[in-house]
């Protein structure tokens, strides 16, 4: 039995790997509420999720991948046979981690997983499906590379985001979304506004009304096209402005600020390192 978790960032990667010529259980906890999601790789484990006094069984979990939110009082069995070895990848994140994901990924589980997000018992499964051969690739280079040290964890850090990006974009595909044409060029029309005016926005309510909707619409259709709220969405077309007028103007910190609406020097250096994970003066 290997086992390996990794910390990376807000993320916690778990790897778990396992073959008997007999019969083995591996069990596994939590230690505290988490929302994960674990990828099924070449083996074919068996899956018993344990909450409650309920079980709920998945019997075939090569190339599966399983959404979930689970609490410390949910177990995980994986039933390990000869003939069924596991690998399993999972990635998780913590309820209060949301907003310090990077890349909008807290938007992402709030718009396609909020079942998870808002969980209403001690195990709340979410969308189930199989991998695409990007998916499966990934995952088995998980397992099989071989670099150490920083290497290694900059292998995985790049590999993480990029199974996530498969993750999100085969459920968005599922999703399929559909907004009218009109609503369509509403929606993309405060797009344009609030580009051309990063540094003296418009409110919600000014916003919705200059292009003929109301706020709630606004509000859930621009999420819906964009994967992030409206105010989120400014604010990180502030931060590429400004680290545009950085690295390729020549604008000092300060003059950055203030050309995309920050104030407060503080304010602004924190989210700029929030988003790209260095503070402005690295640039």
């Amino acid at each position: 039995m290997n086992r390996e978790i990794i910390d990376i960032n807000d993320y916690t990667i778990l790897l778990e790997e396992a073959s008997s010529n007999n019969n083995l259980i591996d069990s596994c906890f939590f230690d505290e509420p988490v929302i994960a999601i674990a990828f099924y790789g070449a083996g074919d484990v068996s899956l018993k999720v344990k909450f409650d006094g309920k079980t709920k069984e998945f019997h075939h979990t090569k190339g599966m991948v399983l959404s979930f939110y689970a609490d410390e009082k949910v177990e995980f069995e994986h039933h390990v046979s000869d003939q069924k070895p596991l690998q399993c990848l999972v990635i998780a994140t913590t309820i209060k981690n949301l907003d310090k994901l990077p890349n909008g990924e807290g938007q992402f589980l709030e718009q396609f997983l909020s079942q998870l997000v808002h969980p209403k018992d001690h195990y709340v499964e979410g969308t189930v499906f199989n991998m695409n051969p990007e998916m499966f690739l990934l995952v088995e280079q998980f397992f099989s590379n071989t670099y150490e040290g920083e290497i290694k964890m900059l292998f995985y850090k790049s590999h993480m985001t990029a199974l996530l990006s498969h993750y999100f974009g085969q459920l968005a595909k599922q999703q399929n979304t559909k907004i009218n044409t009109s609503l369509l060029e509403k929606i993309n029309l405060a797009q344009e506004i609030l580009v051309s005016n990063l540094e003296n926005p418009p409110s919600l309510t000014e916003l919705a009304h200059r292009i003929g909707t109301n706020t709630n619409k606004l509000k859930i259709e621009f999420k819906a096209q964009f994967g992030v709220p409206v105010f989120k969405y400014l604010q990180n077309e502030r931060l590429k402005k400004a680290y545009n007028l950085i690295k390729n103007e020549q604008k000092t910190i300060q003059e950055a600020a203030w050309a995309v609406g920050y104030d407060s020097l503080g304010s602004f250096s924190n989210a700029f390192e929030k988003k790209f994970g260095y503070r402005p003066s690295q640039v």
